[in-house]
Formats: structure tokens, sequence, C-alpha cells
């Protein structure tokens, strides 16, 4: 069921736009049902959305929890408390690594060893901001409270 305008959609519906946006760009998947059952960068947005919501929500010693479990689990590390968009990808999503300020647009994709990181432990935004649109490549970083425009493509090992 479609949102209200103006109203946030569901976690169940942004885990639903990620798994239909994953296969609209994964030509080896041969259906949602496949993404959601074998890709491990769908598992890992889906786990972030999850943990993201429990922050939100006031439980954070929970999602923080659940954070670690899935660094384990998946090899990436995506805090909670990161800010990401609607139909979201991470193809192959090994090492990859998005930091709590970090904060990224609609329509999203990031290849495996992609990092937003930050660059001190001053306080304030420390993460990187991806416009709508954006790809990030295989093994990138992005560091630091800069912003990275809408539609742009952050080439590989850049």
């Amino acid at each position: 069921m479609p949102a209200e305008k103006g109203a946030e959609p569901s976690v169940r519906q942004l885990i639903r736009e990620d798994a239909e946006a994953a296969f609209a760009r994964d030509p080896s998947a041969d259906s949602v049902a496949d993404v959601r059952r074998f890709s491990v960068g769908f598992k890992i947005v889906r786990a972030y959305r999850r943990q993201h919501w429990l922050y939100e929500h006031g439980h954070r010693a929970l999602a923080l929890w659940l954070a670690m479990r899935s660094r384990i689990r998946y090899g990436a590390d995506i805090h909670p408390a990161a800010r990401i968009g609607r139909r979201f990808t991470v193809d192959h999503g090994v090492g990859v690594v998005i930091g709590g300020t970090a904060v990224i647009g609609d329509d999203c994709l990031m290849y495996q060893g992609a990092t937003l990181g930050m660059t001190g432990k001053h306080g304030g935004k420390r993460h990187p901001t991806l416009g709508n649109g954006v790809l990030v490549g295989a093994g990138s970083i992005i560091l630091g409270a800069i912003t990275v425009g809408d539609g742009a493509y952050v080439g590989a090992g850049s």
C-alpha cells in the first residue's frame, strides 16, 4: 500500500523498494524473490533499515548491537544513525562502510569495498553526503563532510 502524500514510508515499504531496485540493477537475478533470498547486498540494506528504525525510535543500544552482528555476518558496516534514501542498492556488499553522519539520497548504488568515512573526531557532520542517483564504484573511499552531487559517478578505486 503506498504511503500517504507527505507521510514517511514504512520500513516494510522501504525494504520492498530496495529489493525491487536491486532486481532492476542486477542482470543475474531472475526475480525479486531471488534478490530477497540470495543477495548479500540486499540483506545488508534490509538489516540497516531495521536497525535504523530501532535507532530512531529510542532503541540505540539494541540497534548498535544488531549492527555489530550484521558486521560479523555480512562483512559490511552501516551505522544505524546514517540516513539512507529510498531504493538503495549495495551490489556485492562485502567491505562497504557507511558512517553515522553519512547522508545518502534516493536511487543510489554502492559497490563492494566502498567507504563513506570521516576524517577526524570533531563534532557535527563528519561523513559525506551523496545526492540522488549517485553511483559509488568498488573500492572508492570518500572521506569527510563533503557533498557528491546528484547523478555523479565516483570511479572504482578513487
